[in-house]
């Protein structure tokens, strides 16, 4: 079973950690065999295509022996290193690790205007408040580049496709996969550092074929704007942004699961990576680290790629669960192969929070954000017969007293970049909020 736990339908590689049978093939409902992979770790692999909004879809385990799966394709040669699928086709440098093209197959276009995911350091002494602050001549002392100790491939097929680069910067030492799968139309950059140094700054560089004046950072329920060239000394103090899942840049994002700073120049996106602050705690970034980022190209701003989905999606990944088969004489009533619990009918409404009401053990509260700037109408459709029954606020307090909150069990305005706090509940008649199947 293949659960989605975002409030929009979903097609991602998923993987199943362990399996009692080495060989077999995955099956959808429909009973067409769905191309798999086994990946260097054990794992299989395979793509889950239109998983629906807050909902599941089941899959099936075939054994079989001699299973053809995705590894049947032919071994690449080990001194070209290039990842390829529908939407991405990049090019590694076998001297550096870094990247040195990435094609956009969508668009016909290149990406980057130089090396790309390039390790920089610098030295940063922190003259103020050593953990928090950031020198602002940083970019004055550089170190030399980093050194390419290996490089090879892990995973190659036409699921999955994962090269491995290592490199040293200073004295720490970064492995970073570079992961491509199908599907995908991004590049995800897996890292795992061993980080033995003190007062550097470390940061992952996108030089892009692109000029933009502006560059947009994902903030807590919304998004920010900020200037990629500093016009007087307020701009120029805030070389440093902090940002959630995602920044953009004209036509290319940058996704991350737990690294929240950028800065950008017209032409470049940078990722602050790791730092070496002595203050308050003298070991605080010691020692190993693990976390992803990927690469993102687009066609037009952010709000039409859906790189605020993206963002999600990057850190809330398919959920797969191994359901055992049932067994005659047991009492469980088994679920429909396919369900979709919640849907809002509105692509930029991203679902926040859904649990039980303090006051109502038989109603729900469900919170949601405006993403875009744009304002959206919520149509609430759900295989459990959901409706929308109030407005209320974050204390769970009825709005229904003032005129702009009326709703109905059908549809429900929000505002541009508003949070709205919604009662749900089961319906006691099939209406409007019972989606078709």
């Amino acid at each position: 079973m293949v659960v989605n736990s975002l409030n929009w339908q979903r097609s991602e590689v998923v993987q199943i950690d362990s399996l009692d049978v080495p060989d077999g093939q995955v099956m959808g409902i429909d009973g067409q065999v769905i191309p798999s992979q086994r990946l260097s770790n054990g794992h299989l692999a395979f793509v889950a295509e239109n998983i629906p909004p807050v909902g599941y879809r089941l899959f099936w385990w075939r054994p079989q022996d001699n299973a053809t799966t995705g590894n049947t394709v032919a071994t690449p040669d080990p001194h070209l290193y290039v990842l390829d699928n529908d939407y991405l086709r990049i090019h590694v440098d076998p001297v550096t690790g870094d990247l040195a093209s990435v094609f956009d197959k969508t668009q016909q276009r290149q990406v980057l205007s130089g090396a790309g995911n390039q390790l920089q350091a610098f030295v940063d002494q922190h003259k103020y408040w050593d953990a928090w602050n950031i020198d602002p001549d940083y970019e004055q002392h550089p170190l030399p580049p980093s050194e390419l100790q290996s490089i090879s491939w892990i995973d190659c097929g036409s699921v999955c496709q994962r090269l491995r680069v290592v490199r040293t910067i200073a004295n720490s030492t970064l492995q970073q996969d570079y992961v491509l799968e199908a599907s995908s139309p991004w590049l995800r950059i897996e890292t795992i550092a061993d980080w033995q140094d003190y007062h550097l700054i470390l940061k992952a560089a996108f030089p892009l074929a692109i000029q933009a004046d502006y560059a947009t950072y994902e903030i807590p329920c919304g998004a920010i704007q900020r200037p990629t060239q500093s016009t007087d000394p307020r701009q120029a103090a805030k070389w440093e942004v902090p940002a959630l899942r995602w920044a953009d840049l004209a036509g290319v994002s940058i996704l991350n699961n737990c690294k929240y700073a950028y800065d950008s120049k017209p032409n470049q996106l940078r990722l602050t990576l790791l730092r070496g602050s002595c203050w308050p705690d003298p070991s605080a970034d010691i020692g190993r680290h693990e976390f992803a980022y990927a690469l993102y190209p687009h066609a037009g701003d952010w709000r039409a790629a859906q790189t605020v989905q993206h963002g999600y999606a990057f850190n809330q990944p398919l959920q797969v669960v191994v359901v055992p088969t049932l067994q005659q004489g047991m009492t469980q009533k088994p679920l429909p192969p396919e369900a979709c619990l919640l849907d809002l009918q509105a692509n930029n409404l991203v679902l926040t929070a859904l649990k039980p009401c303090e006051e109502n053990a038989t109603q729900w509260i469900l919170r949601c954000y405006e993403a875009h700037g744009q304002g959206a109408n919520m149509h609430l459709t759900s295989d459990l017969g959901l409706e929308v029954v109030d407005r209320v606020d974050l204390l769970e307090r009825s709005l229904s007293q003032s005129p702009q909150s009326a709703i109905d069990s059908c549809s429900v305005s929000i505002a541009p970049w508003q949070i709205a706090t919604l009662v749900i509940k089961v319906a006691t008649h099939q209406g409007c909020t019972t989606a078709s199947k």
